[in-house]
């Protein structure tokens, strides 16, 4: 779909089937584009500029692209033209977001919090801002997905091979859904809230199912990969560390927006 990118995290989709993803960069480097646009066409266009180590990466019910950036802490809010506006500030090492069904906004800080950010105001500045859950430090980023219950899915690569997947119940309180993955980072759920997971089981690196039952299996082998989003017609985007790739995976995908 598109190369000379650089993800660290999912790639995001919009209501017309659009793909954003980023020039992440190295922490600290300032980029001439911050996040692309991938056309249906596959035609690629710069949408953000002059936000440094653009991370995570989601839509909200506005209909605005929101990214963290990991070398400010700040959560930006993104028109459809391209124009960022700071949203939230103060969120540590920000990396993984995802928005709740209510609209609330919930950020990874790789040194181990994730942030709630409640619903935004009407002229679209963030809600309260307050402590949701405490996890151990990653090394990489935290990577954040809801399922169909309103449970938050997070995984955080650490220097295990033995990694564990977290569920955050309503309260904040964490639990292991699945351990045994190696460097597991971007997730999504199906309509079948069957969790996909972007890791290594067994040492075998790739997209990784993991069912209702906590039993995982391979679905696509590949090295390098970093995050994926469902698209329409049972299609993917696979996020490598430098480039985007359409998969056909017969997967109907849990929609975001």
């Amino acid at each position: 779909m598109a190369e000379n990118l650089h993800p660290v995290a999912n790639p995001a989709v919009d209501a017309d089937g659009n793909v954003y993803a980023t020039v992440s960069g190295a922490r600290g480097q300032s980029v001439a584009v911050s996040v692309f646009q991938i056309q249906r066409d596959f035609q690629m266009r710069p949408f953000v500029r002059d936000v440094m180590n653009v991370t995570g990466l989601a839509f909200g019910p506005d209909g605005y692209l929101y990214a963290s950036s990991r070398a400010e802490g700040t959560v930006y809010r993104i028109s459809p033209d391209g124009a960022a506006s700071t949203y939230a500030e103060g969120m540590g090492i920000a990396t993984g977001i995802a928005f709740d069904r209510d609209g609330n906004l919930y950020v990874g800080d790789r040194s181990g919090t994730i942030f709630k950010i409640s619903r935004a105001n009407v002229d679209g500045t963030s809600g309260e801002i307050f402590v949701y859950a405490t996890l151990e430090p990653s090394i990489a980023a935290y990577h954040l997905a809801f399922n169909d219950a309103g449970t938050l899915f997070v995984t955080g690569p650490t220097t295990s091979s033995n990694q564990v997947i977290h569920a955050i119940d309503r309260d904040g309180n964490a639990t292991v859904f699945y351990q045994g993955l190696g460097r597991a980072q971007g997730i999504a759920f199906d309509v079948d809230d069957n969790l996909y997971v972007a890791a290594s089981l067994h040492g075998q690196r790739g997209i990784i199912r993991i069912d209702r039952h906590h039993q995982a299996t391979l679905v696509v082998s590949g090295s390098n990969l970093v995050g994926l989003a469902f698209l329409e017609d049972g299609n993917a985007a696979l996020a490598t560390r430098d480039a985007l790739y359409h998969v056909a995976l017969d997967i109907e995908g849990r929609l975001l927006i």
